[in-house]
C-alpha cells in the first residue's frame, strides 16, 4: 500500500523548515562584522530559500486539506 502524506505532516515538515531558517538567520547575524562576513552573507541566501520553501510547503498543506 503506498504511503499517502497528510496535511498534518505537511505541516511538521513545515515547522522544521521554518525553525531551520531562524537558526541560519541566526548564524548569519553573528558573522556578520567579522572576517567571515561573507559566509554571513550567503547564509542569508540559504534563509531566504528557506522561507521561500516553508511558503509552497504552506500552500501544498491547505491544498491538502
Amino acid at each position: 500500500m503506498p504511503w499517502v502524506i497528510s496535511a498534518a505532516e505537511l505541516s511538521s515538515i513545515e515547522t522544521a523548515v521554518g525553525e531551520l531558517g531562524t537558526r541560519v538567520a541566526h548564524a548569519a547575524d553573528e558573522l556578520m562584522g567579522t572576517p567571515h562576513e561573507d559566509v554571513g552573507v550567503e547564509l542569508y541566501e540559504v534563509e531566504r530559500s528557506l522561507r521561500m520553501a516553508r511558503r509552497r510547503l504552506a500552500q501544498a498543506t491547505e491544498a491538502l486539506r
